[in-house]
C-alpha cells in the first residue's frame, strides 16, 4: 500500500514514535494481502472502511458549531494571562485557523516564545491566530501568572493571545486540550503544537522540537 509523500513527511518530522509506528504496522499488514486471493482483499477493504468511519466521527465533532456559528472546539471561555480579563475563544479565533500551543516559562524549548512571536508577526495580516495556553502540566510554568507574563512579554516581546495556566494533559486536562488530543495526540512535554483550520478541525501537530515553516502555515491560510 503507498501513502502519500505528505504522510511520509509528517511522520519523519514528527517524534511521535507512536504516529511512525502505526504508519509502519498498516504498511506491513496490508503488504501481504496483495498477493492473497479475494479474502486478503475482503479484510483490507475492511480495515479502511473502519478507519473513514472513525475519521469521520473525529470531524463531525470538530465541524460541530454551536448556535453562533463557532466550532465546538473553540466553544470555551478562558482566562488571560495576568489578567482578570475572561476570553472568548469563538472571538479570539475569529472563524481563522489557529496555531495553538501549551507553553512554560521554565523549560528548554522557552525560547520558542520567539519563533511563534515571528510567526504571528509574520502571519496575523494574512488571518492566522496564534493562542498561546500557559501550563504546569510538566512542573515548569512559573510560580505566579505576574512571572509568567513577565517572561514572555518582557524577555521575548509576545504579544499574541496568552492564557492563563491550565492543565493540558490527563484526567484534568481542559476541555481545549481534550479535543484537540482526541483529533491528534496528547501534548507529552511543553511546547506541543496545533494547526487548526478555521472548522475547529486539527490540521497538523508538531511536538516541542519542531517549529511549523511556511509551507506548513500557508495550508490553511
Amino acid at each position: 500500500m503507498k501513502y502519500s509523500r505528505r504522510v511520509r513527511q509528517q511522520a519523519a518530522r514528527s517524534s511521535s514514535l507512536p504516529v511512525r509506528e502505526e504508519i509502519r504496522v498498516l504498511e506491513a499488514s496490508a503488504e501481504p494481502c496483495t498477493n492473497r486471493s479475494g479474502y486478503g482483499w475482503l479484510v483490507l477493504a475492511a480495515i479502511l472502511g473502519l478507519t473513514m468511519l472513525l475519521a469521520s466521527g473525529n470531524a463531525s465533532a470538530a465541524t460541530e458549531e454551536t448556535a453562533n456559528g463557532c466550532p465546538a472546539t473553540f466553544n470555551h471561555k478562558m482566562k488571560q494571562l495576568h489578567s482578570s480579563k475572561v476570553l472568548d475563544l469563538c472571538e479570539v479565533s475569529a472563524g481563522k485557523p489557529v496555531l495553538l500551543i501549551n507553553t512554560a516559562s521554565h523549560c528548554g524549548f522557552t525560547k520558542q516564545f520567539g519563533d511563534l512571536q515571528a510567526i504571528h508577526d509574520k502571519y496575523k495580516d494574512k488571518g492566522l491566530v496564534v493562542i498561546g495556553v500557559a501550563s504546569n502540566s510538566f512542573n515548569q510554568e512559573a510560580k505566579t501568572e505576574e512571572e509568567a507574563a513577565r517572561i514572555c512579554k518582557k524577555n521575548f516581546g509576545v504579544s499574541f493571545t496568552m492564557l492563563a495556566p491550565v492543565p493540558v494533559r490527563g484526567d484534568e486536562a481542559h476541555p481545549l486540550f481534550r479535543e484537540v488530543a482526541a483529533q491528534s495526540v496528547t501534548p507529552k512535554w511543553n511546547f506541543y503544537k496545533y494547526l487548526l483550520n478555521a472548522d475547529g478541525q486539527v490540521v497538523e501537530s508538531w511536538s516541542s522540537i519542531t517549529v511549523p515553516d511556511d509551507e506548513d502555515l500557508l495550508q490553511v491560510l
